[in-house]
């Protein structure tokens, strides 16, 4: 484990990471986005394995406010904007941080939920190697505020604290953060839909068929929207393909690095 110093939004702000994976300089470099309560740890095995796989860097990062890196303020909520802030200005500023060029490291974005989303935000802006989402959010849906609601309900009722505990500094930080946003009557019109549409490097879309944060809507609606995208959906799948599938999804992600000339 590593950390790293970038200045943020006024202040400075250590960013916990580490890198898996080939260590060949000149292969292709995956960087994973969490989703919104995750961190480095919570990805456990899969980036590497992924990454070994595919033969393949990677560099995985926990958000400002997650795992090891620097909590939130004190009481200071999340804005609607969170995500666009997260791919307009942290990621680009931790790749700078770590010398990391998009076009020499043939860069390829690998996000899940709210990290899918950043991916995708960072792609309509940036020109990449490719983008791998899974289960990410294109827009607000019914299933997604219900499902967060029961979260919170877990969050104050069970020991969900504690497991998460295991993998933030600050759990209430990252929990209270997440949940709090999402359900904020404000975030019920955040959508990324016409954004996305300036995506033009190749994009893979992975969702469970039983996603219980989404509907096969979030999707379908990038096919409809990204024309270099393809997508995946798996039977016997929740929200977390990469946890839930995870031979299908290294698979894919083989096979779509295949087809666009990408491998080491």
């Amino acid at each position: 484990m590593a950390f790293v110093e970038i200045a943020w939004r006024g202040r400075p702000v250590r960013i916990e990471h580490e890198w898996v994976g080939s260590a060949d300089a000149t292969a292709p470099l995956f960087v994973f986005l969490h989703e919104g309560l995750g961190s480095v740890a919570m990805w456990k095995d899969f980036p590497p394995r992924l990454c070994d796989a595919a033969g393949c860097r990677g560099l995985v990062y926990s958000r400002p406010g997650y795992g090891r890196s620097t909590a939130r303020v004190a009481d200071e909520p999340l804005a609607p904007d969170f995500m666009h802030r997260q791919a307009d200005e942290v990621l680009p500023a931790l790749l700078a941080a770590l010398g990391i060029d998009a076009e020499r490291d043939r860069l390829c974005l690998f996000g899940h939920s709210d990290g899918g989303s950043i991916a995708l935000l960072y792609a309509a802006r940036h020109a990449l190697a490719g983008a791998i989402v899974l289960a990410p959010h294109i827009l607000v849906e019914d299933l997604s505020v219900a499902s967060i609601e029961q979260a919170r309900i877990a969050y104050e009722t069970t020991d969900l604290r504690q497991r998460l505990a295991r993998y933030h500094d600050d759990p209430d930080s990252a929990f209270r953060g997440w949940n709090g946003i999402w359900l904020d009557p404000a975030f019920r019109a955040w959508s990324i839909e016409a954004e996305i549409g300036a995506i033009t490097c190749p994009l893979l879309a992975i969702q469970g068929i039983d996603d219980e944060y989404g509907t096969l809507e979030q999707i379908r609606g990038i096919a409809r929207r990204v024309p270099r995208s393809q997508l995946l959906e798996l039977e016997g799948c929740g929200h977390s393909p990469h946890r839930d599938r995870p031979e299908a999804v290294i698979a894919a992600s083989i096979a779509f690095m295949n087809d666009n000339g990408d491998r080491p």
